[in-house]
This record gives C-alpha cells, structure tokens and sequence, in this order.
C-alpha cells in the first residue's frame, strides 16, 4: 500500500515525501517539473537514504495517471500538484481555472475508479479571502480573491460535495498559511522556475546578488512596524502536517474536516528581514516602497483544531525559517557556478 504524491518534486511535496519516508511509508511520487527540478529528487534520497517509485507524468494526461493507478495500490492521494502564482492568475485565470481544476478532476475521477477514497489536499489560507478578524479559524466565511484561490476554494468545494454523496470518502483539507525555510541538510529547499513572487524567494535573491532592489510593500499598516503581518511556517512543520493528516485520513472512515497549518503567530515582513539579517550575517539593503492593491494588513492562523484532531504543532521558529533558507540558497548557488 503507498501514498501518490503529486507535485513531490516541488517545495512542500519534496518536504513531504521526506517525512513519509522518515515515518515508515511507501510513497510513489508523481510531478511534471514544470516548476521544480529532478534535483529536489536526488535530496529526497539521500536525505532518507530510501527509493521511491516516481513518474514523470502531468496531471492532465489521463491515461498517465491510470498508469500509476494500475501499476501501483495506491491505498492515499496526497495532492499538491497545481499551478500557485497568485499574479499570474489574474492575468491568466483560464490558464489556472484549466491546470488546477481539470488536473484534480483527473486525480479523483481515477481515485475513484480504483476504489481510492483517502484524499489529503493542498488548499490554502486564500480560501479565506481577506479575513475581518484574527486569527483565522477553519469555521470563517470563505471567500476568493483572485483565481488560484478561487480554484482551491471550487476545490474544496467539490471534496465537501463528494462526501456528501458518497460517506465513503475521506477528504482532508489543509489550509497552508506562508511556507518558509528548508530541510536543515540543505539538500532540498524552495526552488521556483522564472521570477519568484513570494516574500522569501526574493529575500534570498537579493542576498545571493540577483536583485538590486529589496522592498517593503508598505509601513503605514496598523501594525507594530507598519508593514504586513503573516502566519510564516517552517516547511518542515508543514510537511509534518501532512503526515499527521495521512494517519488520521488512514484512522477515519468517511468525512471532510478542514484544518489551518500555521503557528499561530503573526511576524511582519520588517520582523523577517531583520530575523534574516541578524541569523545569517547579511545586510539586506531593504528600503521602503508603497502599499501593494489588496493586501490585509494582519492574518495569521488559529491552528488549535489542528493541535487536537491531528496532534500537530509548528515547533520552529523565525530563526530557523531564515537560516534554513540561506544553507539552501548558497548549497544551490555554489551546484550552479
């Protein structure tokens, strides 16, 4: 019996796969590369000292993925793969609306077929749009504000409809807060295709020399420095996240529980440059610039119901989350040179 991984070869599935190898499972993994590498694969082995069945395959070829099915028992989905850059969503909704909903609809229709009904999905803090209070509880309204989240909400939304129909599915939903850091080996870590978006991706090009400027969108927010407070998680926490749901999926029969994965602590953008210079040395050069459109000021998780059902808890801090990342990036910057 084995877990399928999609997308395992990227940021937070490549983090996963390590902890279900660490934790004793059989995992067969499945990505396209079309925004991670073959390299995060090589560190996943020698991370775990472990092999693992992997297919070069998308998610949109359905014979692919009934392949995988057919080779394979495939007892859980752990589903990850899917496009995720919010920008380009809003200028490529059909793009995202395409990939991410017809790629999943693959995953369970095949799920199905073959009699696979435990699913762990990828969903995001997105799905709560811009939240009036914090912190953010899996009972909030949910909302969208540009497609990528409108295609994990639409997502969810079919998870909770199929469980209606059919008892027999057993479908969690992991609300991811900001993902950070990397495996302390620095053998695996983030490594984004083209031009990242996220906070620290950027962080991390500025202090390798591949960007002249580092700017903090806004410091007149209604928050201690003024710049934007997030729920920033280790990844390696994260990725625990996914093990304890995979044993609470395997204890259940039947049902659809949504759970947030964060720490339930807020750190602005100023509190994690600052955390960067200090841990690794650096001086980042950042300067202050305008506010970006549609940014909360504050939004950070309430992780409780994820502490009690999955007897899960973020245990790393800021600190590791910056020094993580760097190993990363220089172990990456000297493989390039």
């Amino acid at each position: 019996m084995a877990i399928l991984v999609t997308g395992g070869a990227g940021f937070i599935g490549s983090h996963t796969c390590v902890e279900l190898l660490n934790a004793g499972e059989e995992i067969v993994v499945m990505d396209n590369f079309y925004n991670s590498n073959s390299r995060a694969l090589d560190g996943i082995k020698e991370i775990t000292g472990k092999s693992f069945k992997f297919y070069e395959d998308d998610m949109l070829d359905m014979p692919a993925i009934d392949r995988i099915f057919a080779d394979n028992d495939i007892e859980q989905v752990i589903h990850f793969a899917g496009y995720k850059c919010v920008p380009e969503s809003v200028q490529k909704p059909l793009v995202y609306y395409s990939n991410n909903l017809r790629g999943t609809f693959n995953i369970l229709e095949t799920m199905k077929k073959y009699g696979c009904t435990k699913f762990v999905f990828s969903s995001s803090a997105t799905v709560y749009g811009i939240p009036e209070t914090v912190p953010v509880k899996e009972d909030f309204p949910l909302s969208a504000i540009n497609p990528y989240g409108s295609t994990k909400l639409i997502i969810e939304n079919l998870c909770r409809e199929m469980y209606a129909a059919d008892s027999s599915w057993t479908m969690i939903l992991l609300r991811y807060f900001n993902p950070v850091g990397a495996h302390k080996s620095g053998k695996i870590g983030e490594d984004p295709n083209g031009i990242p978006n996220n906070l620290m991706p950027i962080v991390l090009d500025k202090a390798a020399g591949k960007r002249d400027v580092l700017q903090v969108a806004g410091n007149d927010y209604p928050t201690p420095d003024g710049s934007c407070v997030r729920d920033y998680i280790h990844v390696v926490d994260l990725a625990k996240g996914h093990v304890a749901a995979v044993k609470k999926a395997r204890a259940m029969n039947g049902g659809c529980p949504a759970y947030n994965l964060g720490t339930g602590n807020g750190y602005s953008v100023i509190e994690i440059l600052d955390a960067f210079q200090r841990v690794n040395g650096i001086d980042l050069g950042y300067t202050i610039g305008p506010r970006r459109a549609g940014d909360a000021a504050t939004t950070y998780s309430d992780p409780s119901l994820a502490e009690k059902e999955l007897g899960w808890k973020a245990e790393l801090g800021i600190e590791d989350m910056c020094r993580d990342a760097w190993s990363f990036r220089k172990i990456r910057e000297a493989e390039n040179k």
